[in-house]
């Protein structure tokens, strides 16, 4: 078959309307999909369980009439469960899980046309900013091999900016979207608690801090594909109102003079670096010539507490989850099995009381009634979606003495130690404080407080590596972060932006 070198040149929305046109079958676009994922792969690690003959079997029978009919498309290997196909969730403690069902943001993916090609790589658990599980290994950044992609999401954003597919699935507890989307420079939009549906899994994903959707090049493709996917599935834990018309359609509509708020201002103590405060600074510019008024504000609101109470029920699901692979294998997992950053984290939430977790919701309440009073004031919060650029491959490696400390936890000592509430409180701060330097101060309050949210590629730095940016918006406002979107990607382009590894 004849290579499809216009591939690159459209969105999923375009190569959709190739199909419907008769230009290209989605068997052309199948197997265009899966020759770029055979030539780049290799070099970035994106795709870890290859479904190519699935593929080529699904395109030889009618596809559904979806907006996105006969796209290639790709899955992350975690909560978007594919029936009969593994789903390791980068861990040894799950590669050999096979589930039995489609999880339900599946079904509807498959209902709006797409073809699945293969399934990307993640961190274990998803408890990673970077994608570097030990049992699959590190997936790279499409612009330059020796930086990461990021994470959670960081298989599907490499593979997207490398035009493997022109979007993919993803999800995001505490910027998994928005943290890979501006490591690979890229559109990740994460919609707000309840709009799309979580389950069925192994658990309700984090208390509502997990949020599926996708990854992609262009605003519309997002929108076209959260309009397919939204709304409750039966028995769903949240539930939020139905927007008053599709999210594409808003694209064509103007967003009106917004009142936004910007804010730089270095979190929990870290320093913001330079390139990212110059992305807000620019991108605040770009907005006041498009009319909007733009103000240096924040929301007022204790930091150290809203990134413990998050930790505190992201430790308590983690040792929920090893549970539950317990009691899936009829055996208790083995600590070889879980990589020990993780290990810790499961000893410590099972350490953690009901009154632990209770007084950690009342904070993510709290904060989201704090950050409604702030959008009475402003339609948007724009940051930067990180504190410091890409980081290198295996840069973020525990060093020898947190090595130490989690050899200690893991241990006998560790259990006497972790029955101390007072001590567990000290090592979650330290926790917090490690794990929040740099990289992550301003996507959480979007996950603790359930809001929409999205990084945008508006900046690269000077050595070429995207920095993205982050508008965060009220509480079912996606519409107004759409319509915004859609003026910054017409007001400053970057589609035609691709990585020398495209080439």
């Amino acid at each position: 078959m004849a290579k499809f070198t216009e591939y690159d040149q459209f969105d999923g929305l375009g190569l959709a309307e190739q199909v419907r046109e008769k230009n290209i079958s989605p068997k052309e676009l199948c197997e265009e999909a899966i020759s770029r994922a055979e030539a780049v792969n290799p070099k970035l690690n994106a795709i870890i369980v290859p479904m190519y003959e699935l593929a080529r079997e699904r395109v030889k029978s009618p596809l559904p009439d979806g907006p996105f009919s006969g796209v290639p498309f790709l899955l992350k290997d975690a909560h978007h469960a594919f029936k009969g196909v593994s789903m390791s969730c980068g861990s040894e403690a799950l590669k050999n899980f096979v589930p039995q069902y489609d999880a339900e943001i599946v079904k509807r993916f498959k209902d709006a046309g797409v073809v699945i090609i293969g399934k990307t790589n993640t961190p274990e658990f998803k408890l990673a900013y970077v994608t570097e599980p030990k049992v699959f290994g590190p997936t790279r950044n499409p612009w330059q091999p020796e930086y990461s992609s990021g994470g959670s999401s960081g298989g599907s954003a490499a593979a997207v900016a490398a035009r493997i597919v022109p979007f993919a699935s993803a999800t995001d507890e505490g910027g998994s979207i928005r943290v890979p989307s501006s490591y690979c420079g890229l559109f990740g939009f994460k919609p707000s608690r309840g709009r799309n549906p979580v389950g069925p899994n192994f658990d309700e994903e984090w208390d509502g801090m997990s949020t599926s959707h996708v990854i992609t090049r262009s605003v519309r493709d997002s929108a076209a594909m959260l309009d397919a996917t939204m709304g409750a599935e039966p028995g769903a834990p949240y539930t939020i109102a139905t927007p008053m018309r599709s999210y594409l359609d808003e694209l064509s509509h103007e967003p009106g003079r917004l009142r936004i708020a910007f804010n730089t201002r270095p979190a929990y103590g870290k320093e913001v670096h330079p390139e990212c405060i110059k992305a807000v600074e620019e991108a605040a510019k770009l907005l006041e010539s498009l009319g909007h008024h733009v103000k240096e504000a924040e929301p007022d609101y204790q930091e150290e507490d809203a990134a413990l109470s998050f930790v505190m029920v992201m430790m308590g699901h983690v040792a929920s989850r090893l549970e539950k692979i317990s009691d899936l294998y009829n055996r208790s997992v083995a600590r070889h099995q879980v990589e020990p950053q993780n290990y810790v984290f499961a000893r410590i939430g099972r350490s953690l009381s009901a009154l632990d977790f209770l007084q950690a919701k009342l904070k993510w309440r709290n904060l989201g009634y704090t950050m409604a009073q702030f959008y009475q004031q402003y339609d948007l919060l724009l940051t930067p979606t990180l504190g410091q650029p890409p980081v290198l491959v295996g840069s973020q490696e525990p060093s020898g003495a947190d090595r130490i400390t989690m050899k200690v936890i893991s241990s006998f000592i560790g259990k006497l130690i972790l029955s101390s509430r007072s001590i567990t409180h000290f090592i979650l701060k330290e926790l917090v404080n490690s794990s929040m330097e740099g990289q992550m101060p301003f996507t959480l309050i979007a996950n603790i407080a359930g809001l929409p949210a999205m990084s945008m590629p508006l900046n690269w730095t000077d050595s070429g590596l995207p920095c993205g940016v982050q508008f965060i918006g009220p509480l079912g406002e996606e519409a107004t972060l759409f319509r915004i979107a859609a003026q910054l990607e017409q007001a400053q382009p970057w589609v035609d932006r691709k990585p020398k590894i495209c080439s």
